[in-house]
């Protein structure tokens, strides 16, 4: 390899060198001109663009796990999340209108007037009313009703504990039966003190119509004795069915007694 390279080598240096042309000489002078402007130019490189068609790759599978009868299902959970939107929406409380607001101010107010009227028949009624409402003793002898006469005191606690119930009764029965109230701290009824034989207060009287005495009941008893007493009135029956009942009372000797201001009273 060394013997023919050095052959080459040497005929390199035996060739002459190239004869030149004069004519060609202008030719050659413009291609040089021609590569160095060239070459002093700056170098443009194309625009290129890239484009890469994209394939879908599709995912491998996926297994679906073995079905439990805990495993949630998608219609389910869209179920609760309704459920729990609504019970959301029905814990909104929205603000009240001008016509609740109303029907409030109504239902407050006949709520009101109950409790007045049912504590008015229950503990509202006092002993000072029945008596403004009671009949004059005179009067109902003579309209030819049946009557019921209490002698009571405004010093006597079983009085005052059992007015409520007497006036429930007056109200049931007030068109029927004469209901009189005479207080025994008026000397004006000692007359009828002695008549009755009131020796206990509260002390009720029954009367029938002519004004005749059927019987009697003292003291605290239920309000049923008392019902059933003046519905036998009414009824025009000859006996009552509560005719000697006695219960706790106050004792009549207590009394205070006073002179008589209006001779009409029956207090």
């Amino acid at each position: 390899m060394a013997r023919v390279a050095s052959s080459h080598f040497g005929l390199l240096r035996e060739l002459p060198p190239p004869r030149l042309d004069p004519s060609d000489l202008p030719r050659r002078l413009r291609q040089a001109t021609v590569l160095r402007l060239r070459s002093t130019r700056p170098l443009r490189l194309p625009k290129m663009a890239c484009l890469a068609e994209s394939k879908p790759v599709e995912p491998p599978p996926i297994e679906s796990p073995p079905e439990d009868e805990n495993t949630a299902q998608p219609g389910a959970v869209k179920e609760g999340s309704q459920d729990a939107s609504v019970s959301q929406s029905a814990n909104f409380v929205e603000f009240p209108n001008k016509d609740i607001n109303r029907r409030v101010a109504l239902a407050s107010t006949f709520a009101a007037v109950g409790l007045f009227i049912s504590a008015r028949l229950d503990f509202g009624v006092s002993l000072k009313d029945l008596s403004a409402a009671a009949i004059p003793y005179e009067e109902a002898l003579a309209n030819g009703k049946p009557t019921v006469v209490e002698f009571y005191a405004d010093w006597c606690e079983v009085c005052r504990e059992l007015a409520p119930q007497i006036f429930q009764v007056e109200q049931q029965f007030r068109n029927q039966v004469n209901f009189v109230m005479l207080n025994v701290d008026n000397t004006k009824w000692e007359q009828e003190l002695d008549e009755f034989g009131v020796e206990g207060i509260p002390h009720f009287a029954f009367l029938d119509k002519d004004g005749n005495e059927e019987g009697n009941v003292v003291g605290r008893l239920p309000k049923q004795y008392f019902l059933e007493n003046v519905a036998a009135l009414v009824n025009g029956e000859p006996t009552i069915p509560h005719a000697r009942v006695v219960g706790q009372y106050s004792s009549a000797e207590a009394r205070k007694v006073h002179q008589v201001v209006d001779p009409r009273s029956h207090g």
